[in-house]
């Protein structure tokens, strides 16, 4: 009977699939990336976590805004920041890149209590939590302290080692890139 059980057990855990329910593959955010990191990074969004966050990431990837934007601060051993649609475009002036984020109107936030873990991906903001907009991150490492503070929209399923190769910054700058690294292409995967 035991042993019913446990093969009976064993066959359910195998025929679960690997995302809950509400936690599937897509929508996806497709990001090429070309300079000293070159591939393609995927990342799983989050409607169910941040949806009117993950909302306006499509909205603008779908209408090609993050096409050409640097990687602006990047801080090894912590996360790779990009999405300044604003001040962000590679060939324009990126000098104040950070600064920016789109036309569209600034978010809410939208804590959870999902970990700022590694390939986790997260809105980022001003003092303002609710001050998102497009610019988001990509984390090279776990960082508890952002739990509870910054929203979480995804998570890289695909490309980590690219997500590795990203130029760091000058970290006596706060992360800034010298001739950074760019999200060449940005497009959505239903």
């Amino acid at each position: 009977m035991l042993r019913n059980l446990l093969a009976a057990s064993a066959l359910v855990l195998l025929s679960t699939p690997v995302f809950a329910e509400g936690d599937g593959p897509g929508p996806n955010l497709v990001i090429d990336v070309a300079g000293t990191a070159n591939g393609e990074i995927v990342i799983d969004l989050s409607p169910d976590l941040a949806p009117k966050s993950v909302e306006q990431i499509l909205a603008l990837a779908k209408s090609g805004a993050y096409d050409n934007v640097v990687f602006h601060r990047v801080i090894d051993g912590f996360m790779a920041q990009t999405g300044d649609v604003k001040y962000g475009k590679k060939g324009g002036d990126t000098s104040m890149a950070g600064m920016g984020g789109s036309d569209m109107p600034d978010l809410p936030a939208e804590f959870t209590a999902t970990p700022f873990e590694r390939g986790i991906v997260g809105m980022a903001r001003a003092q303002d939590p609710n001050s998102g907009n497009s610019q988001f991150f990509i984390m090279f490492a776990s960082a508890d302290n952002l739990n509870g503070q910054y929203t979480v929209i995804g998570k890289v399923i695909k490309g980590m080692e690219i997500v590795d190769q990203i130029k760091r910054g000058d970290a006596g700058n706060g992360g800034v890139v010298t001739d950074p690294d760019v999200m060449t292409k940005v497009t959505v995967q239903e």
